[in-house]
């Protein structure tokens, strides 16, 4: 039968849910504690407990010194008791002895029960941070447990809970205790009073991370989100693009009859929700954003950061729907694209063009150009302004007025700002590349003030500061916090600073390889030139001739080119060349034949050649050896 110990620690692993090591080590450092308070044993001395399950009993093991008396019972054991454990143990040994107090059984149980319930908090707090730590980002579902004006609380799962402020509700939204609700996990932090779990409902991600549960296509990959803006419970516009060809984007997160949409605006309590296709063409993707307004044209002008803009020119019917309730619908688009809107109806748009024909003298070609059509409009304008209803042909008229003078324009500010951009490139090249590597904040003989100034208006880089001297040094006198003393600093930094001189690495100088030459093949011809001999030693007659090793025979290559006819060279001449290159060598078997040891002459080895001398005819011959022959031939 199962003790009563192991019954509760099964309980607690079942209620807590926790790895039984996980448990075991709670309970082994609770029960530590609780003998180290008991004894009151020192924290340097070790101490080991050993639990058994099936007897529900406890023992305690701690480390003590061998001694033959005596002086403190929690450190020191007797010799002869030391060896009923360690037989071989000795004088000064440290050993681990039995050191249960008696009914430690019920001590521990009183003094460990606030430790193991902490280490099991802390624990089931790791576990909560590990596991929500990997759905950050995502969305989880929830009970609402506890809200009230300025937060709700959401039981999530392994007894975690999560925190939804006011401004993450959709506002309007109103939660009842056990309502069951889907959340994003914003953000989740370990602090010292407890786990801390941020939810949202009126996050934009919130709304992409729905698109990605109903719409297929968009959680595998085929379409893909481009952009969101969002205004919790009320609008939010969605760009969208397909990966492949003869994919309908919006037509797949709309879904048949709209059955995919709608259930994500039942989700955020009707939101209204607008899916568009993305464009790469700036002017068809703001005309796009604008919908459902009905666009005349858009005019861009392009520029760095928040410097773009682009006009939205629409008929004047449709410019109140494509500003929307409070400017809520231009507001989104403007998120959604990255540009800034400017919405003006047609005339509008013409008054304007109007105005800055007969105002600026670079545009008088254009009005001289107009003409006809500039009197037209100017008309068709102040029959406007008297309350007179223009039909379709005047407003076309005044709407291709428009088309023609900011597609001008445009490509005027184009040129402009492709010569503005030029102009910075110069600038930045005629700057230090290390510059723009070094960071604001590694900057020497900048204040840390004016780095953290510099740093929140977009400086991130030395090079960043040094570019806006260079083409506007008013912008940092600008810049909020700098006045006229620390501009005077920055400037000074900013002229005064040296990079540190680069060391010249020695450079390494790639020598060519060694050609290994190839020993030329031994030319024989009929004769060779050498030099005379200045002595010719007498050969006495060789009784049989020596064979000459391959191996050890020098090559002989003729000095003559090819192809010149070599001089005919008398017999004993060729007697003399063969002399010079022969050399003596005592061998047993000469000795045998009885030749004296100075008289004793052998031919040069030479590679294929073998020398005898004739005595009948008085003569030296060589013999030459065929290079795939076996038989030898007479030279």
């Amino acid at each position: 039968m199962k003790s009563e110990f192991a019954l509760a620690f099964n309980e607690i692993q079942e209620d807590k849910g926790l790895p039984r090591d996980v448990i075991m080590g709670a309970i082994n450092s609770a029960m530590v504690s609780a003998y180290r308070k008991s004894v009151g044993a020192s924290a340097a001395q070790e101490v080991k407990v050993e639990i058994d399950f099936d007897k529900g009993t406890v023992a305690v093991y701690a480390e003590k010194e061998v001694t033959d008396e005596i002086y403190d019972q929690r450190t020191e054991v007797l010799l002869e008791d030391a060896r009923k454990i360690k037989a071989d143990c000795q004088l000064g040994d440290l050993v681990m002895v039995d050191s249960t107090p008696e009914n430690f059984g019920r001590i521990a149980a009183q003094t460990a029960r606030q430790a193991i319930q902490q280490k099991i908090r802390d624990a089931e707090r790791a576990a909560q941070y590990e596991f929500f730590k990997k759905q950050e980002g995502e969305i989880v579902s929830g009970i609402v447990q506890a809200v009230n004006s300025r937060q709700a609380t959401i039981g999530l799962d392994l007894k975690a809970e999560g925190t939804m402020l006011r401004k993450d509700m959709i506002p309007q939204e109103r939660f009842r205790i056990h309502d069951r609700i889907r959340s994003f996990v914003v953000e989740v932090k370990d602090l010292p009073k407890g786990l801390q779990i941020v939810l949202s409902r009126g996050h934009r991600n919130f709304l992409r991370r729905l698109l990605e549960n109903e719409v297929p296509e968009i959680y595998h990959g085929i379409v893909e989100i481009r952009s969101i803006a969002r205004e919790p419970g009320q609008r939010a516009k969605v760009a969208v693009s397909a990966t492949q060809q003869g994919i309908d984007p919006v037509g797949a997160c709309v879904g048949q009859r709209g059955v995919r949409i709608q259930a994500i605006v039942r989700e955020l309590h009707d939101e209204k929700i607008d899916v568009i296709e993305w464009s790469a063409d700036p002017a068809v993707y703001i005309s796009k954003a604008i919908s459902p307004a009905r666009v005349s044209g858009v005019y861009l002008t392009h520029g760095s950061g928040d410097n773009k803009t682009a006009m939205v020119v629409v008929p004047e019917d449709q410019l109140s729907l494509a500003i929307g309730r409070e400017g809520q619908n231009a507001r989104l688009a403007a998120k959604l694209t990255g540009w800034r809107i400017d919405i003006l109806s047609v005339s509008e748009a013409a008054s304007k063009a109007l105005e800055q024909i007969r105002k600026d003298a670079n545009l008088a070609e254009l009005g001289a150009a107009e003409s006809e059509t500039i009197a037209k409009v100017e008309a068709l304008l102040k029959q406007k302004d008297e309350g007179r209803v223009l039909n379709l042909d005047d407003n076309n008229l005044i709407a291709r007025f428009v088309d023609r003078f900011e597609k001008r324009g445009e490509a005027d500010r184009k040129v402009e700002e492709d010569a503005r951009q030029a102009e910075i490139r110069k600038m930045r090249e005629s700057i230090d590349a290390r510059a723009f590597k070094l960071n604001i904040f590694d900057v020497e003989g900048l204040k840390e003030h004016l780095q953290v100034l510099l740093q929140s208006a977009g400086v991130e880089t030395f090079g960043d500061l040094l570019l806006r001297v260079k083409m506007d040094p008013d912008s940092i006198l600008a810049i909020d916090g700098i006045g006229p003393k620390s501009y005077e600093d920055i400037l000074e930094v900013a002229g005064n600073y040296q990079f540190p001189v680069i060391e010249s690495e020695p450079v390494e100088v790639a020598l060519p390889e060694e050609t290994t030459e190839v020993e030329p093949e031994l030319v024989v011809e009929e004769t060779a030139v050498v030099e005379a001999p200045t002595e010719i030693e007498e050969v006495e007659p060789v009784a049989e001739a020596v064979a000459v090793e391959p191996e050890v025979v020098e090559e002989l290559v003729s000095t003559e080119p090819e192809g010149t006819p070599a001089e005919e060279k008398s017999f004993e001449e060729l007697f003399k060349i063969d002399s010079m290159r022969r050399r003596s060598e005592s061998t047993e078997e000469e000795d045998a034949n009885g030749l004296p040891a100075d008289k004793k002459k052998k031919g040069k080895k030479r590679k294929g050649y073998l020398v005898e001398y004739d005595p009948d005819s008085d003569a030296t011959i060589v013999r030459r050896k065929h290079r795939n022959d076996d038989d030898w031939g007479d030279w």
